[in-house]
């Protein structure tokens, strides 16, 4: 489905999340789904999520996602909704994050972002909040293209440290179905840690997957 420019008036606001809702569901059983090529606003890393480097990114990716927002709006270019923070997750060659010591973890944090967005406008948001004194981190946001294709998806709630459960049971699933791993552990984030316990938390998992050879 293309994106198309919102009109003027509240009402029109582009919502990416609604407008491509089949790939963000967030069932209580494993389901398959489809992710088509997408653009995002993103920054990468190394070392335990919720680390100072990690903070700092999260910040200036959200610093960045709003101002890049204001300042198309208020020039008439439309508005739209800011989408979830998203993340993933991987060392190497290896994309189990169970696995992987958390110092070890490389990290991609992303913000799903329309397609009219370019670097021009990163640019001046850049220079937006260099003005302001508070561009930490910014100059490492950067503009992305990411299409996963086929995936088993499954909604986590709890604790991000016992994410291990509901992984093996969208692994076996996709075995089961004839699928197998093929791509780096996704999450997006419906809960804000600050102000959720952990318990309640809810994360929707996403393992990218590829027909399984026979």
């Amino acid at each position: 489905m293309a994106e198309k420019p919102a009109a003027a008036g509240k009402a029109a606001k582009l919502d990416l999340t609604r407008l491509h809702k089949e790939e963000y569901v967030a069932p209580k059983e494993p389901v398959l789904i489809r992710c088509r090529r997408a653009r995002f606003l993103a920054v990468t890393g190394k070392g335990a999520p919720g680390g100072e480097e990690f903070q700092t990114c999260i910040g200036a990716l959200y610093a960045m996602a709003y101002t890049v927002k204001m300042t198309r709006k208020l020039a008439g270019k439309g508005d739209y909704v800011i989408g979830k923070l998203e993340g993933q997750y991987w060392s190497g060659d290896r994309e189990d994050p169970c696995e992987i010591p958390p110092e070890e973890l490389e990290w991609r944090l992303m913000i799903r972002t329309p397609d009219i967005v370019g670097k021009s406008d990163l640019a001046a948001a850049r220079r937006t909040l260099a003005a302001r004194g508070k561009d930490a981190g910014c100059e490492r946001v950067a503009l992305i293209s990411l299409g996963e294709g086929s995936c088993v998806q499954m909604l986590h709630v709890g604790p991000y440290e016992q994410e291990r459960r509901t992984i093996d049971r969208m692994l076996a699933w996709a075995i089961d179905k004839g699928w197998q791993p093929a791509g780096r552990h996704h999450e997006i984030y419906l809960s804000d840690p600050r102000r959720v316990p952990p318990d309640r938390l809810r994360t929707i998992l996403r393992m990218p997957v590829r027909k399984a050879k026979t």
